[in-house]
């Protein structure tokens, strides 16, 4: 099985790679994706770069320093996994990248927000839950005080942060 696991350098994708691990000791075969999705260059980079590798440069190197947390946990696990930047609107390109690489499912971290909040913010999750061909997991950030029942629970242990 191959997993997607989109990340922005936040706790809360970590908590997605977390998940991840957590099925990975429970029994699962599985590699991984690690996928970083960068704005679309704005005019101003634009014009103040003049070059395109100066920007494309800029942005790998964004997402290797976002991504760095990510692929210090999973080679800690010696598991399998790839990198993949992209460049773009974050939902089409993940789902863009889950299918050139045959991925099996997605899992991914979401903010836990309520009312209004909720339908403006986590617009990557809800878009990827509505059009990814394939099954979508969204982890939640534990809250404080969550950890000790997540532990119980057979949740990876988070010292490792």
């Amino acid at each position: 099985m191959k997993i997607l696991l989109p990340v922005d350098g936040t706790p809360t994708a970590l908590e997605a790679v977390h998940h991840a691990l957590s099925l990975v000791r429970a029994g699962l075969k599985a590699s991984f994706v690690l996928a970083n999705v960068q704005d679309t260059p704005t005019l101003y980079e634009i014009v103040t770069a003049h070059d395109p590798e100066v920007i494309d440069e800029v942005r790998r190197g964004a997402a290797a320093d976002l991504v760095a947390p990510a692929a210090a946990l999973l080679d800690g696990a010696g598991v399998d996994y790839e990198v993949e930047v992209a460049t773009g609107e974050p939902a089409p390109m993940l789902i863009e990248i889950a299918e050139r690489l045959a991925c099996d499912a997605i899992v991914i971290g979401a903010e836990r927000r309520s009312g209004l909040a909720s339908v403006l913010i986590g617009s990557v999750s809800q878009s990827l839950i509505h059009d990814s061909p394939v099954p979508v997991t969204v982890v939640h950030r534990r809250e404080e005080g969550e950890e000790g029942e997540a532990e119980e629970g057979g949740e990876p242990d988070q010292g490792a942060d």
